[in-house]
């Protein structure tokens, strides 16, 4: 299994760094993991888009969802050769959130470009559908501020976990257990008291992955204002494992990899 980052930022994409967005291959699968601003241009670096498999989507706030709305419209009146009703496996309100933006009319279009599948608490799917091997997802509802999901993809015998946007939950734990990688954020720098959490800090990934057993850490989303050295030296104190920050390199890392290619 191969992993490409195509955006680490979190709020608004700056220039070379895209909002979050991770590319997933494995088996001739290829699927989009997060659509933050920026991420579809980064993509077809890598796949075209007649050829991706799918896309899943942790939840519907625009810094994950937002490029949805290009690629809905380089389906639909671009260049794109024409191709079957592209598999989008995201919350429910995110096909509402595409058409509020479109316009009343706009939902038989976006059917026709994207078959929506809603994401729910536990489930799971084989990508292709068809391959016995492509990748294996499967996801759980998570602790944020919109209903959001944590994805774990597996394939060649390598795991990775991704948390999407959450603050600590026994969620998190459980489907992180023992996987390869953890790519986790950390969208909180210091938590104010009695502030809701909604997101990890990067003391909070490092424990999410020493308690989970995970073998190596990615922190991707930082806060804005935590450099990313710093976040690795904050998540180091809290996890024995490789820690590194995300970057947008274009090159590909294996999951299985004993170090983070950068």
């Amino acid at each position: 299994m191969r992993l490409t980052i195509l955006g680490v930022s979190s709020h608004y994409p700056k220039p070379g760094a895209p909002c979050t967005g991770l590319l997933l291959e494995h088996g001739g699968a290829s699927v989009w993991v997060d659509a933050g601003p920026g991420t579809l241009a980064e993509l077809q670096r890598h796949v075209a888009l007649e050829d991706l498999s799918a896309v899943w989507i942790s939840h519907g706030h625009a810094d994950h969802a937002a490029d949805l709305l290009p690629a809905f419209y380089a389906f639909r009146y671009g260049d794109v050769p024409a191709r079957a009703a592209l598999p989008v496996l995201a919350p429910e309100d995110v096909r509402g959130r595409l058409a509020g933006f479109l316009g009343p009319s706009s939902p038989p279009e976006l059917d026709r470009v994207f078959a929506f599948d809603p994401l729910s608490d536990g489930g799971r799917t084989e990508v292709p559908a068809t391959s016995p091997d492509g990748l294996a997802l499967r996801w759980a509802a998570v602790r944020h501020d919109a209903p959001g999901f944590a994805l774990r993809a597996e394939g060649g015998g390598a795991s990775l976990v991704y948390t999407g946007d959450s603050a600590p939950c026994a969620a998190l734990d459980e489907l992180a257990q023992g996987c390869d990688l953890l790519v986790s954020e950390a969208g909180t720098d210091r938590r104010a008291p009695g502030e809701m959490p909604v997101h990890l800090t990067p003391e909070e990934a490092g424990e999410l992955a020493e308690r989970a057993g995970a073998k190596r850490l990615l922190l991707i989303h930082l806060a804005l204002g935590l450099a990313p050295d710093e976040a690795v030296r904050r998540a180091s104190a809290r996890f024995g494992g490789t820690v590194a920050a995300a970057v947008v390199s274009g090159v590909p890392m294996s999951v299985d990899l004993p170090t983070v290619e950068s």
